[in-house]
């Protein structure tokens, strides 16, 4: 196959099978979950093998022209293949949830179908070439999303879907605007390492408009503050949605976006020396702390994860904006340790919900005694998010503290702190519940039935495995193959960081 057609590959390996589970009868269930399961494992070895291209030196890149200085463009690069293959992996144990969550549910071709779709886009945004195509696939996201939100069609989720599309088209009109700008003034060539505004001309001013559009368009998705009112209203849909806006799709898509930003359109130097990295790491730092102490005070589970996931996606922001080394590996790697580690805690908490009812924290009050297995992959997916070592989080946080020292920013390393004693706050009392707390005097009868593990095995697994990542992402960082030696190797070689 030509090098510049494995992006199309990647790209349509879970799109046409969406395409296609949009017409598969409701009663199909075997045949639409061996599509489902079929296309993400394709979609998976696609991945693999472009990672393992790139390593050997390959180049994978395809474009269409649609008029002259505007061209339609994907490419596989370092930082991409990092994105994607968090995906790749975790929208096949997602999608294996899926399956045993909506086991008895209306409408799962419809929901599976958008589902491989939003997959499809999320890897547009991947490996968007220029912001021309970036913007397109981040809206194509949007539209691909909303369904799933939506999905159960109660008041409740209309009116968060009606939120979601508020925040977000109006958020993508202003990505668009941002972007227009910045093709009157310089055109939209390639992203490229080092960005390409530093040697054009363009007035301070108008570099700080664009930038504060851009940041705004992808700070929704991101949910920078005061940008993230949608995310926890977004907490209706249903557990495997839930998982995926937060620990792949959605809210990556933004902090994706914002690595690009300022690494690949301005350059971290440029960026650095007009000012918005400044602006970046403030908002960054106070969405971390907000976000932190929000979720100290929610009572309903998912909306106190969720209000975990404003804080921590934020990290990879607060890492770009440190403009150093060790800032952009901290940032960098969380990109895939937050989504390992938020995905364990989301499909854990739809497990409670599925199998037992429990939605609030006082719910969970002995929980460990009757689901274990689950209880103990939350526990690591907690300890995980605190900045446990030897685990995921503790490898992302140690080198955020590093470039914040590296820097000289000593308020920074403050804020780490009181994010961390935060998350242990709403984390550890949670987890103390669960495990020591007195059970009730009977369990409510399970909704999901299994005559051998303590809730349905398609539900059980994924979490189990996402846990052990957890575990091994942060025992064996310093092999070349882990998230630490690629993002390490993608800082070197393609930002000379």
């Amino acid at each position: 196959m030509s090098s510049s057609f494995w992006p199309l590959a990647v790209l349509m390996s879970s799109a046409l099978p969406g395409l296609v589970i949009f017409f598969i009868p409701e009663t199909r269930r075997t045949l639409r979950s061996l599509l489902n399961i079929g296309a993400a494992l394709v979609k998976l070895q696609l991945v693999v093998l472009l990672l393992l291209g790139l390593y050997a030196g390959e180049t994978y890149h395809w474009q269409w022209s649609l008029m002259p200085g505007l061209t339609l463009a994907l490419k596989v690069d370092a930082l991409a293949g990092l994105f994607l293959i968090l995906s790749a992996v975790l929208w096949l144990l997602t999608t294996l949830y899926a399956i045993g969550y909506l086991e008895h549910s209306p409408h799962r071709s419809r929901f599976f179908g958008f589902f491989s779709l939003c997959v499809s886009a999320t890897a547009g945004v991947a490996m968007s070439a220029n912001l021309f195509t970036f913007v397109i696939f981040y809206e194509l996201l949007t539209l691909a999303t909303w369904p799933l939100v939506v999905h159960r069609g109660t008041p409740q989720s209309l009116a968060a879907g009606r939120v979601y599309l508020r925040y977000t088209l109006i958020s993508g009109s202003v990505l668009l605007l941002g972007a227009v700008i910045l093709h009157g003034l310089v055109g939209t060539p390639d992203f490229v390492p080092g960005g390409y505004l530093a040697d054009q001309g363009v007035a301070t001013v108008w570099l700080w408009v664009v930038f504060v559009l851009l940041l705004i368009g992808l700070g929704v998705k991101a949910a920078l503050l005061p940008l993230h009112g949608w995310l926890p209203k977004a907490m209706v849909a249903p557990a495997p949605v839930s998982a995926l806006l937060h620990a792949v799709a959605v809210v990556k898509a933004g902090a994706f976006g914002i690595v690009r930003l300022v690494f690949e359109v301005y350059g971290i130097e440029f960026a650095s020396e007009i000012g918005v990295t400044d602006l970046l790491l403030v908002l960054a730092a106070a969405t971390i702390v907000y976000g932190s102490w929000r979720a100290l005070f929610e009572t309903d589970l998912k909306r106190r994860l969720a209000f975990s996931t404003v804080s921590q996606v934020s990290y990879v922001a607060l890492g770009v904006a440190l403009a150093g080394p060790f800032g952009a590996i901290g940032g960098l790697i969380h990109i895939v340790h937050q989504g390992v580690m938020k995905i364990t805690l989301f499909l854990s908490a739809g497990n409670y919900a599925e199998t037992l009812g429990i939605h609030k924290v006082s719910e969970m009050s002995g929980v460990g005694q009757r689901m274990p297995w689950t209880t103990a992959a939350f526990t690591l997916g907690a300890l995980g998010m605190i900045g446990f070592p030897p685990l995921a989080g503790f490898v992302s946080k140690w080198y955020l503290g590093l470039g914040a020292w590296e820097a000289g920013a000593n308020w920074v390393l403050a804020v780490l702190l009181v994010s961390g004693l935060l998350n242990a706050a709403y984390f550890l009392p949670l987890l103390y519940r669960a495990w020591f707390g007195p059970p009730p005097p009977a369990w409510p009868q399970p909704k999901t039935l299994s005559r051998v593990f303590e809730t349905h095995g398609l539900l059980l697994f994924p979490p189990l495995i996402t846990a052990m990542l957890v575990v091994l992402l942060g025992l064996f960082a310093g092999l070349n193959i882990a998230t630490l030696g690629w993002v390490q190797w993608l800082i070197h070689r393609e930002f000379g960081l």
